[in-house]
């Protein structure tokens, strides 16, 4: 087979990267997927083929909570991380005139510190004697600090909302600045009100934002393992740490790697359903 000069080039511009994705994803997946049908006897790791792993991660009760507690954690900061940034987004895009850049800044100032040492601060806001309780007590609201802020689900929740709220922002800005404007000229010519406006016009062609806003929220959230361990306690903890525990402490290598295919397997198959709803909007529009 004769390559042309411009054929040859290409090869060279892609094989750096195609290395490069093959020994840092396609490896390390491959070797995951095959570590999860050996089995683990004290120290010595076996190569023999079981599927033992994957019924103890898919229908032991311990991991099916932590599975259910991880979704419904995920979902829900999804849900709250969308609801706060549309608006956000909204009026920067509508409304930003020529400060939308100045906006677009102030957006990105969490991004000078450490994603651990915002989640550190969680604590010391939500805490025994935090921000929170100390506030409540000096207006008179409680006499005892609420013990129900921190080490639980809501906490999580709380602190990955405000987290990856940033990330949702700014794929939803996007998405609404590409809205033709003519198009809300025309419809107010046409007596639409802007409540119509909205709903007829700037929501349906700012879908496949939300979607990739949902996703780029819904994927990381899922298996994130350092908020849950700092905010979540025993009440808050997700699969992301039992699969951390199993790998070092339980030294139980190949039923952390069942873990994770079965939690990459879960978060693919809703972000196939997503990426199907985006493709079956554009095609409608």
């Amino acid at each position: 087979m004769n390559f042309s000069d411009q054929d040859k080039k290409g090869w060279r511009l892609l094989g750096l990267p195609f290395i490069f994705s093959v020994l840092l994803l396609a490896v390390p997946l491959a070797t995951m997927f095959a570590l999860s049908f050996w089995t683990q006897d004290y120290l010595v790791l076996k190569k023999t083929f079981t599927l033992a792993n994957y019924k103890e991660a898919w229908f032991e009760p311990v991991y099916q909570k932590l599975f259910n507690r991880s979704l419904i954690i995920s979902m829900t900061v999804t849900f709250l991380t969308i609801s706060f940034a549309f608006p956000v987004a909204y009026f920067i895009s509508f409304y930003g005139g020529r400060r939308k850049a100045l906006w677009l800044f102030f957006i990105t100032i969490p991004f000078w510190t450490s994603y651990l040492l915002r989640m550190f601060l969680w604590k010391v806001i939500l805490g025994y004697n935090g921000v929170l309780n100390s506030f409540f007590k000096w207006l008179g609201v409680i006499t005892e600090p609420l013990t129900f802020l921190l080490y639980n689900s809501n906490a999580v929740i709380i602190a990955l909302t405000h987290g990856w709220a940033p990330f949702a922002i700014l794929p939803i800005f996007v998405s609404l600045e590409k809205i033709d404007r003519t198009l809300l000229e025309a419809s107010k010519d046409l007596g639409d009100s802007s409540f119509q406006q909205f709903f007829r016009i700037i929501l349906p062609l700012s879908i496949p934002g939300l979607i990739g806003a949902t996703l780029i929220i819904f994927i990381p959230t899922i298996g994130d393992y350092i908020t849950p361990k700092l905010v979540g306690g025993p009440d808050g903890l997700m699969i992301a740490n039992m699969i951390q525990v199993q790998f070092s402490k339980a030294n139980n290598a190949p039923l952390s790697a069942a873990l994770s295919v079965s939690s990459l397997l879960i978060v693919g198959l809703i972000s196939i359903i997503f990426v199907f709803l985006n493709k079956k909007h554009l095609r409608t529009f």
